[in-house]
């Protein structure tokens, strides 16, 4: 049954859920109530909390304004300069506005100015003030008469104050990053409000000192549906920003000027006309003491901005007045607010600072190759582009295959010689065919109906732009999204390029509004229309693509944090060189540090002179390229020259760039941690003296590099400003504090070093490539104190999302001016990349060295003191590729003498490297010439591998010398696996491989304790060996894992698991890289290509095995402990967890219902009523698991006990091979001799020696056994107790001896201690390694190699037996596991601690298991013991595991013998009334917990999932469990992915997004939230879930930011083999007027 695709209108969803949802959510009502009264067509309403946390009132009806005439303005005495403009709009009259007209003399002093009739008055006030309208004549008609204000103090620097209409929604900009805080402030506010009442108004005060920032009571408030208007009076001139426009001059002229604000396809020609981008923000300087504040509108509706003397007007045609105040104390400290507040700047690649060379209309891909060689023969540039001629007929995602017909292999071209490329996209698509064929991009958009629409919403909207008729994708619609990425990557795959430059985002559109023009309606033609504004509202809006390196024309704020920009098509003359300064200044003010002018301009010809000088500034801007125009001459440098003066001026300058990159690199990453400017005005770092608040002829680079450019021509003296400091000319010191005239002939540049830095620095070469190669050094200028000081930033330089840094301080440099100096230093790890040759302890020069191998001590913690050199390990012989897969050949490089002579060698080893799939691909490494153990697991793997190599994500490739494999994704270029390092060996009993990684991003082996999910890979190695090991840090313990999960620089993710069971160690090196070493087998690796971690995942387990589905009732509370004295102490836990009315499921016996804990057995003194006790809480509806262990009793009088009778009969346990012994190798567990008392004062050995009997184990691998264990099983069931499930523990195996009863193993010594040891004596509290076992197809194999197999091979079996006896699916939890585990079991973490500590440690080891490691990323249920095994438990630390716990997949409360009980009923009556609550949410859920491991059974997903693929894909449910590890914590601060989320418990939507919040966290609450998108089925809990199945299923709602949702439900009758029921898929979105 599937319902996918159902669609409800709004008022249909809303009642649905009023029945289903109202009785979990008392807050639901009101809510419901609030959108009856308020819903729209426009309105959107998420189900769950759609109201904000600001608690907005609901007030009377919205109404337009009433005519009011005859009213006499009052006029107020004011100065010229205080007057704000009644008259904006030419078709209205003074008077009639009840304004003040009063002709004056002065130029551009409005005559008609507002009077004190206009405005709102309060009526009422409180957190927010309701406002309501005063009597006056409309500006624009549709007045609204009620308003609300409201203002929040966010941090101590940041007010918002917003205006909105009190009845109706409003559009308001769906901003990503602007959120409220997750806290209020702590600290003192350096501002205070003030609201005035009548007119109303606000003002907003500095409190230290006192001063008047923002004063809207210089003119009144006007609020009609397209016409918003508010004035404030500003404490100075000194106004910087609001953009984007051509002001000649950085700081505003004042007088009166007015600039529109709205993103349009202008030419940067000098006027006041709007340009690209929308910024309606500014910040103001308030004097000499540097206290600034900024003022943002965040309003995306077309605006003008009027400054006047003091003041500023704003004017906008919707939306709402959203006004955020910033106050700092420096301008810097400004813009840091600002970008805290709008997002931080991303880093751009190095390569992308180097310079760059684009024109529009190469004419072919021949003469481009001409203008880059010509520049590579002078030296230049770094980055080539082309534009728009490289397409077919200017149509996106195509290229033009006669003139660029050789486009796809431009970019290894350009790679050849370390340069890039990058490529125009232009938003809008043609709606022609291609020259030979369909346009394919167009028809996948038209099947996925990703266009902006006409007001139908569906007929495609039609426009003009440059490949003629077009349609416009729709950025909002997550489809169009989607459809973007896919089409970039696919066009990608044909056309490899570095970085995209997008254009034409304005959107550009070359008629007006669309192919049938503009609609006569308001939205098209407004009552009032902004100065310069060309409006038609059909015309479809643009949202720059989150990518790594972007170019965008059209931007807002916030896009800095994906894209860089440039300041639009100028036009090669002495003016727009000019006005680029300030240009570019502004947007780093707007928070947009990578920005540019193209040099020597667009337009027209650009003269050798104005060429030559622009170079020499372009050189220096964070941006730099050189860009012209279709049929202008060329402009590139080589075009005037090899030598000319023009190249010789811009190698000089390049060559400074250059050299300068280490800082300008490490000013942007100032940029993107602290939001500090890259291009800085001078009056950022001089705000004390006034002569630098108008300089916007010089700029700086961060602090510390003045440049002063020539920028008229004919000039060769140049007026400069030098602020108060030590200057150097890298000569001679220069004037300060003072106009200076510069003489700077034709080819030289004003650049100043400014005393008191120390600016990293480099060797410059022809690119960036190059010169990173080169040695870094430091250029010193000392100030006047003879001091400097200085910073470097220094990671790969390329990678995307994830900064591998290095920040490097010099401060405290005793200098003496006039000598050299060398300041050396060193990564900390400066030999990561040397591979251990000598890991056991002991080593020494003497040995190292005798083992071929290098020694160099070091003084950082582990690394390695002896390494492999460079060539160590094999040779390739040969090499044979096929379609399917290469065969290699290696032999020993025997220069180099065998590692350990206690283990052979092989010389000659073959490589198989199979295709699997076109996500997955096998290489193994083995002996050729004799055969050795491999491991016996069944892997889901391919029929037939891949053999087309396009549809493979990877290419693989062989390093000779050394061997070496190395795995590449093809998509990115980049290298995943790569083992082309030393140290490869192969040898009889110790097997080692190394390869490096992508990035320090690794989770995964086990099973040990990480403290995080995330490795630190500082030389930590960790053993792999099962053991009966309770979990400590760095500890191996009961399970096996060896495979991990690597993030990439690109974010992509992989997998690889090496397929061997020996006992093995894994060691991690920060190069990054990673080493195995395993003592067996063969080298056997799987890999799985994701890309997204949850993919890998699937992947993983569609290999391995999919996981179990458990039965419904496991997933419901348990509770066990050992120590249970008899049946009654169960009894009464039962009759008070329903008496407490806590949700219940399963009640455990752990050892101590056998008989002196012997398996199949029944204590029949103390647990004579268990039986019955069974049956009847099954009759409620209860479920009942026992344990049992492997180990079989042996001392029994024959005939008492037929576990083993008939276990010895049939020959199903293990023994010594036959050439050393016929006996059982026998060892000693938890039975007890028969008719013994056990002394437990004695200590552990005695008691172990004098009180255990021998035991025997089962050789699971056995046919026989199986069918051995199943009757033992079935027999238990059907004659002594029911049970619903199996708990098997102690199955690694673990014995209480070493080895074999008397310790002494049998046969080759080198098997129980062999030459290199992963850990301490093999044998320790196991089985001997010589033990034999035989596998099902009769081979015989060493306990050595299967020893990890153990509880692998007793899973299946009882899964079978479980099965068998009960006829119902049930569960079975087993301690030891090896991947495909999970495809008959569930896990516990073992035998933990009742610990603080233990809390965040046992998320990181279940997320684990569920998310990247074998079968536990499929082990359906994994969960730690809560509130801890051992040790007593403490009253706070076990509630907040209770609420934890809760929401483990596999819940169960489990402690030790002898110590007090933990259960949520021991610790009194609140303990119990919160453990109830936290358990009925879980046992709310459980429908959605259930489809969870459904869809982890038929698909592979993951259930509990951590942030990682949260952040790639889908995550409904988030759950901040950070407060647990911390005592006494009632606020805990988590993070909050980007999306809509709402708060579980209110149903509120929370103001985070893709930040860290504080949230509030009493003892008895623990945070849960609902992602938006998700519908979530529920179910009303009961005691247990037999009861809860009974009642109705619901539906939980949370609509996303596009008002629509999707979920799914499994269900069938929870313990059925076989019967698969019902999978229902639905999907909710808002739909006015349509039906189902």
């Amino acid at each position: 049954m599937c319902l996918c695709g159902l669609r409800l209108k709004k008022h249909i969803i809303f009642h649905i859920l009023y029945i289903i949802v109202s009785p979990l959510c008392p807050a639901f009502l009101k809510r419901v109530n609030f959108y009856k009264a308020h819903r729209s067509k426009k309105a959107r309403c998420a189900v769950i909390g759609q109201l904000s946390s600001w608690s907005f009132v609901s007030l009377s009806p919205t109404s337009d304004s009433v005519s009011v005439q005859n009213v006499a303005p009052e006029c107020p005495s004011i100065p010229y300069g205080e007057r704000v403009d009644c008259f904006p709009h030419p078709d209205q009259k003074c008077l009639e506005r009840a304004c003040c007209w009063s002709p004056v003399d002065e130029a551009n002093v409005p005559w008609c100015f507002f009077s004190k009739n206009h405005g709102y008055s309060v009526v009422s006030e409180n957190i927010e003030a309701r406002l309501t309208r005063m009597d006056a004549p409309s500006l624009f008609g549709a007045d609204i008469k009620e308003l609300i204000f409201y203002a929040e103090m966010q941090t101590e620097n940041r007010l918002r104050f917003k205006i909105t209409d009190a009845n109706q929604a409003r559009f308001e900009v769906p901003h990503e990053h602007v959120q409220a805080p997750s806290s209020p402030p702590t600290g003192p506010l350096k501002y205070r409000l003030e609201l005035i009442q009548k007119p109303f108004g606000l003002k907003v005060w500095r409190t230290s000192p006192e001063k008047l920032l923002f004063d809207t009571t210089i003119g009144p408030l006007v609020f009609a549906d397209q016409y918003l208007q508010l004035s404030a009076k500003l404490p100075s001139h000194n106004i910087y920003g609001l953009g984007e426009h051509v002001h000649q001059t950085f700081r505003h002229d004042t007088n009166w000027r007015t600039w529109p604000i709205f993103t349009r396809d202008s030419f940067p020609n000098g006027g006041t006309h709007n340009l690209y981008g929308h910024y309606p923000y500014f910040t103001c300087l308030e004097n000499e003491s540097g206290q600034s504040f900024g003022v943002f509108l965040m309003n995306s509706n077309a605006m003008e901005v009027t400054i006047q003397p003091a003041a500023i007007t704003y004017r906008t045609i919707g939306g709402v007045l959203d006004f955020y105040i910033l106050v700092g104390d420096t301008p810097e400290a400004v813009v840091d607010e600002f970008t805290q507040l709008i997002g931080r700047p991303f880093i751009p690649p190095y390569w992308s600072l180097g310079f760059q060379l684009s024109r529009w209309d190469y004419g072919s891909l021949d003469e481009l190759k001409k203008v880059v060689e010509r520049n590579r023969q002078i030296g230049l540039p770094d980055v080539q582009y082309t534009d728009i001629d490289y397409m077919e007929d200017k149509k996106i995602f195509t290229y033009d295959m006669e003139k660029f017909k050789e486009l796809p292999q431009f970019a290894d071209y350009m790679h050849e010689n370390g340069q890039k490329y990058i490529v125009i996209l232009d938003p809008a698509v043609s709606t022609g065919k291609r020259l030979n064929g369909p346009y394919e991009a167009l028809d996948r958009g038209h099947a996925a109906k990703v266009w902006v629409t006409e007001p139908d919403g569906n007929t495609p909207l039609i426009g003009e732009v440059w490949p003629g008729e077009t349609v416009f994708p729709d950025y909002t619609n997550q489809a169009c999204v989607d459809w973007w990425v896919d089409e970039i990557s696919r066009f990608h795959k044909e056309v490899k390029h570095d970085a995209l430059w997008i254009d034409m985002n304005e959107v550009a559109n070359f008629v007006q509004g669309s192919s049938k023009g503009c609609a006569e309606n308001k939205l098209n033609y407004p009552p009032f229309t902004p100065r310069d504004h060309i409006i038609c509202s059909s015309t479809p809006f643009s949202q720059s693509t989150n990518r790594s390196m972007v170019f965008t024309r059209s931007s807002f704020p916030g896009v800095g944090k994906y894209a860089g920009h440039w300041l639009g098509d100028n036009a090669a003359n002495w003016n727009d060189i000019k006005w680029a300064i300030p240009g570019m200044l502004e947007f780093n003010l707007f928070g947009v540090p990578y920005i540019g002018a193209d040099i020597c301009g667009f337009f027209d010809d650009s003269p050798e002179e104005l060429c030559r000088r622009w170079m020499q500034v372009g050189a220096f801007y964070p941006f730099s390229r050189n860009h012209n125009a279709q049929g202008y001459k060329d402009q590139d440098p080589a075009a005037y020259g090899a030598d000319s003066l023009l190249v010789k001026t811009s190698k000089h300058y390049l060559n400074i760039r250059y050299t300068l990159l280490p800082y300008l690199y490490t000013l942007f990453y100032k940029a993107h941690v602290n939001g500090e400017t890259v291009l800085r005005p001078m009056m950022h770092e001089f705000y004390s003296d006034s002569e630098t608040w108008g300089v916007h002829n010089q700029f700086l680079w961060g602090a510390h590099l003045l440049i002063t450019p020539v920028l008229d021509p004919g000039v060769e003296n140049v007026e400069a400003y030098i602020p108060d400091a030590i200057w150097y000319d890298f000569e001679k010191i220069t004037d300060r504090k003072e106009k200076v005239n510069l003489n700077l002939p034709a080819d030289k540049l004003g650049l100043h070093l400014r005393g008191g830095a120390i600016l990293p620095a480099q060797r410059p070469d022809i690119t960036t490539t190059y010169s990173r190669r080169h040695p870094m050094r430091l250029i010193i200028a000392l100030d006047d104190n003879n001091a400097a000081s200085g910073e470097l930033f220094w990671d790969d330089g390329e990678s995307r999302g994830i900064l591998e840094e290095l920040v490097l301080y010099l401060r405290n440099l005793e200098l003496e001016l006039g000598k050299n100096y060398t300041v050396n230093w060193q990564d900390k790890y400066r030999n990561s990349r040397h591979f251990d040759c000598y890991p056991e302890a002991g080593s020494d020069q003497a040995k190292c060295e005798a083992r071929g191998c290098i020694w160099e001590p070091s003084n950082v913690p582990n690394e390695p003191w002896c390494y492999y050199p460079d060539t160590h390990g094999y040779i390739t012989s040969n090499v044979v590729e096929t379609a399917s897969g290469i065969t290699v050949d290696l032999e020993r490089n025997t220069a180099f003498p065998s590692q350990r002579s206690q283990s052979r060698d092989i010389s000659k080893l073959r490589v198989e490297i199979t295709y699997l799939s076109g996500k997955s691909l096998r290489w193994k490494i083995f002996d050729p010439s004799n055969a050795r153990y491999e491991v016996p697991l069944p892997l889901d793997l391919p029929a037939m591998p891949e053999t087309e190599e396009n549809n493979r994500l990877y290419r693989v490739q062989i390093n000779n010398k050394p061997f070496g494999i190395q795995v590449i994704r093809k998509d990115t270029e980049e290298i995943i696996w790569d083992s082309a390092v030393p140290g490869l060996t192969f040898s009889d009993q110790l097997l080692e491989i190394s390869t490096l990684l992508p990035s320090n991003y690794v989770y995964g082996f086990g099973e040990t304790e990480h403290p995080i999910y995330k490795h630190d890979l500082n030389y930590h190695k960790y053993g792999l060996f099962t053991k009966d090991q309770p979990p400590g840090h760095k500890l191996n313990s009961y399970g096996v894992h060896p495979f991990y999960m690597g993030l990439e620089k690109s974010k992509y993710a992989h997998g690889v698991l090496l397929l061997n069971s020996n006992a093995m160690d894994v060691t991690f090196l920060p190069t990054p890289a990673l080493t195995y070493r395993t003592v067996g087998g063969i080298l056997d690796f799987y890999m799985v290509m994701g890309p997204t971690p949850e993919a890998v995942v699937q992947q993983y387990t569609e290999m391995i095995g999919r996981p179990v589905l458990p039965a419904y009732w496991s997933l419901g509370f348990q509770l066990c402990r050992y120590g249970y004295s008899n049946d009654a102490e169960i009894a009464d836990l039962y009759r008070d967890m329903k008496a407490a009315k806590i949700p219940y499921d399963v009640q455990y016996a752990d050892i101590d219902y056998m008989e002196r804990q012997m398996d199949f057995t029944l204590d029949k003194v103390n647990f004579k009523g268990l039986p019955a006790l069974v049956d009847n809480m099954r009759a409620e509806g209860m479920r009942f698991i026992f344990i049992l262990d492997p180990a079989i009793a042996a001392n029994e009088t024959k005939g008492s006990y037929p576990a083993f009778d008939t276990g010895f009969e049939t020959d199903i346990f293990i023994k010594w091979p036959p050439e050393l012994s016929n006996d059982i190798v026998w060892g000693k567990v938890w039975p007890d001799y028969p008719n013994i008392t056990v002394d437990n004062s004695l200590d552990w050995d005695t008691q172990v020696e004098l009180f255990r009997a021998f035991v025997a184990f089962p050789d699971f691998f056995k046919s026989s056994t199986a069918e051995w264990w199943a009757q033992q099983i079935k027999d238990f069931y059907n004659n002594v107790m029911k049970f619903d499930g199996l708990w098997i523990d102690m199955n690694e195996p673990a014995s209480f001896v070493h080895g074999t009863v008397g310790e002494k193993c049998l046969g080759d010594p080198a098997l129980e201690n062999p030459p290199y040891m992963p850990r301490k004596g093999l044998n320790h509290k196991t089985l001997c390694m010589n033990s034999e076992q035989i596998l099902a197809d009769g081979t015989r194999v060493k306990h050595y190699d299967v020893h990890n197999l153990y509880g692998w091979s007793h899973t299946k079996p009882t899964y079978d037996a479980l099965l068998s006896a009960t006829e119902k699916r049930g569960v079975v939890v087993t301690r030891s596991t090896y991947p495909s585990s999970g495809r008959w079991a569930g896990h516990w973490l073992g035998d933990n601690y009742s610990a603080w500590d233990q809390l965040l440690n046992y998320i990181s080891l279940y997320v684990f298991f569920f998310s990247s490691d074998s079968p536990f990323p499929r082990v359906f249920q994994t969960g730690a013991d809560i509130c801890g095994f051992f040790n007593p438990a403490q009253y706070e630390m076990c509630l907040r595991w209770m609420q934890l716990g809760a929401f483990y997949p596999f819940s169960r409360n489990h402690n030790t013998i002898n110590m007090p009980r933990q259960d949520p009923v021991a610790w009194g009556p609140e303990f119990a009334a919160i453990s109830r609550d936290v358990l009925n949410i879980r046992y709310t859920l459980l429908p959605y917990l259930n489809t969870l491991m459904y869809e982890a059974h038929a698909h592979g997903n993951t259930v509990v999932r951590p942030l990682l693929h949260e952040c790639f894909y889908d995550c409904c449910l988030l759950i901040c469990h950070l407060f647990c590890f911390v005592k006494g914590v009632s606020v805990v601060r988590g993070y909050v992915p980007n999306a809509r989320w709402y708060d579980y418990h209110t149903g509120e939507v929370v103001g985070v997004r893709g930040q860290f919040m504080n949230m509030d966290t009493p003892l008895s609450k623990i945070n849960l939230h609902v992602r938006g998108g998700h519908i979530l089925p529920w179910q009303k809990p009961e005691n247990n879930t037999h009861y809860s199945r009974l009642n109705p299923l619901g539906l939980l709602v949370a609509l996303d930011d596009g008002g629509s949702a999707h979920g799914s439900l499994f269900w069938d009758d929870g313990e059925g083999i076989g019967k698969l029921c019902m999978f229902v898929s639905v999907c909710v979105q808002e739909w006015e007027s349509r039906g189902m």
